[in-house]
């Protein structure tokens, strides 16, 4: 179980300041377990020690960064069942698919250890013109400065993971927003970064309530700003964050192509679809929310599909045998409900699921959706898949394409010409050919384009953000 509270760390230090912020078990509702929050002056103190971090920071070796996430990759295994555990109570994810996000922890921690001994620099050859002949020029990486850092509840213990172990392999201080309804995971991070050596200063982890938290923002003492959560509430924070870099991760309402050449395949593409389309209650900005089904294949599809849906367990997260459980909260429920008993009155027919109940909401698979709905338009954000038929495959991607949104897309196709195509055609940050847009691997780059971000994630990507060019032009003689 959780500890009773949580304190929060400022500068490397634990403070348990107060415990005001509740956790609640999104399953049972009730309160789980109690929180220290940030006040304003918390997170400036925070903010001033992360400069006066810096200069430590830029001279704290490679070899004693790795050391930092080497060390925490011992401690999230030996831990492994207690993040879990914490994971399936504040998030309401299931096991099975809480004991994958610590893996995936880890795995980030590793990636991030391996990259911090390998920032490298370049020569210039500067040889272009007579002007510039006994010229030579050098360039490296050095920590861009302060970093803010604002977690999302979906991913509480990989999508922190993302911000804060790049961040230790560049060498940059942070301060990190938590989400205030999954801050238990960061928490146990904070806790294990305290056992190192990290100069006094390096991070501070503060829960804090978002109309508390503009400082994380607007303060021009951080240099980089790494947001991930909604389109409405990230676009805003980049319009007030003034001079800093900054790196959104949002959201999308992300489609799969099924080509017409599927053959005995199905069966595979239905366990794909089903996965990325109910996982974690389909929490998730890649979740499969548009299905495009060729003509030739689109009713054996159906009938399949719908089985599956029909078939996934929904319960307890604490049950192996769960497969969805809670969304976030009831009122999310609700919003989700609105927009299906809309996109049902304007035509549309629920072929399964469909029963929402508190924040309970069963995973539910629609066909003849309008394309003018919230449904279809918006991020649904929930367990909730629309199916469509299609007869040309560069139809299908004009329709993809019509969407804000352009995050990640699936294409589950036998034609290499096909494949290509989709790589050039859709505009999305990432095309998975054979595979749903929900599949991540934690090395590889990771964004969107449209209303779906800025910028990219990955490990080595986040380092490149994290840092600056500096560049040396040396004269040989003089």
């Amino acid at each position: 179980m959780l500890q009773k509270t949580y304190p929060y760390y400022l500068a490397n230090e634990p403070v348990a300041a107060n415990t005001d912020l509740e956790v609640t078990d999104k399953f049972s509702g009730e309160v789980a377990t109690r929180v220290a929050m940030a006040d304003a002056a918390a997170i400036d103190k925070a903010i001033g020690l992360a400069v006066d971090a810096m200069p430590a920071m830029r001279t704290y070796p490679p070899f004693k960064r790795q050391a930092v996430l080497e060390h925490c990759v011992k401690r999230f295994r030996e831990r492994y069942d207690e993040l879990a555990l914490a994971l399936c109570i504040e998030a309401g994810k299931p096991i099975n698919d809480s004991k994958g996000e610590v893996t995936r922890l880890i795995d980030t921690f590793k990636v991030a250890a391996e990259e911090s001994v390998r920032i490298d620099g370049e020569i210039i050859n500067l040889q272009i013109s007579p002007r510039a002949n006994g010229y030579h020029a050098y360039v490296k990486r050095v920590p861009i400065g302060p970093c803010s850092f604002i977690s999302p509840f979906n991913f509480p213990l990989n999508l922190t993971a993302h911000k804060v172990a790049p961040a230790i392999a560049a060498g940059v201080p942070f301060v990190l927003k938590p989400a205030s309804r999954t801050p238990v995971g960061a928490l146990i991070m904070g806790e294990i970064l305290a056992e190192t050596d990290l100069p006094k200063g390096a991070f501070s982890i503060l829960p804090a309530h978002r109309d508390g938290a503009d400082l994380f923002t607007t303060d021009e003492r951080f240099k980089l700003l790494s947001f991930t959560g909604s389109p409405a509430v990230g676009w805003e924070l980049k319009r007030k964050a003034g001079k800093k870099k900054v790196i959104l991760e949002l959201g999308g309402n992300a489609a799969a192509i099924v080509d017409g050449d599927q053959g005995g395949k199905l069966d595979y593409v239905v366990e794909r679809l089903a996965f990325g389309a109910f996982y974690q209650s389909g929490q998730s900005c890649i979740g499969v929310q548009r299905i495009l089904a060729h003509a030739s294949v689109y009713d054996a599809l159906r009938e399949k599909l719908i089985a599956k849906t029909k078939s996934l367990v929904m319960g307890d997260p604490k049950n192996e045998k769960t497969f969805v459980g809670p969304m976030i909260s009831e009122s999310e429920a609700k919003r989700l409900a609105g927009w299906m008993e809309g996109a049902v009155q304007a035509g549309a027919q629920i072929i399964a699921g469909g029963k929402v109940d508190g924040a309970m909401f069963e995973a539910t698979l629609l066909e003849g959706v309008k394309r003018d709905t919230d449904l279809y338009r918006k991020e649904a954000f929930g367990p909730v898949a629309i199916l469509e038929r299609f007869n040309d495959f560069e139809a299908a991607l004009a329709q993809v394409n019509d969407s804000d949104f352009g995050l990640q897309a699936g294409v589950f196709t036998d034609s290499l010409a096909h494949a290509h195509r989709a790589w050039d055609a859709l505009e999305v940050g990432g095309v998975v050919i054979n595979d749903v847009p929900s599949f991540r691997v934690d090395n590889m780059p990771y964004g969107g384009v449209k209303d779906s971000g800025l910028g990219r994630e990955g490990v080595r990507y986040a380092i490149e953000d994290m840092t600056e060019l500096r560049l040396m032009v040396m004269r040989e003689t003089w």
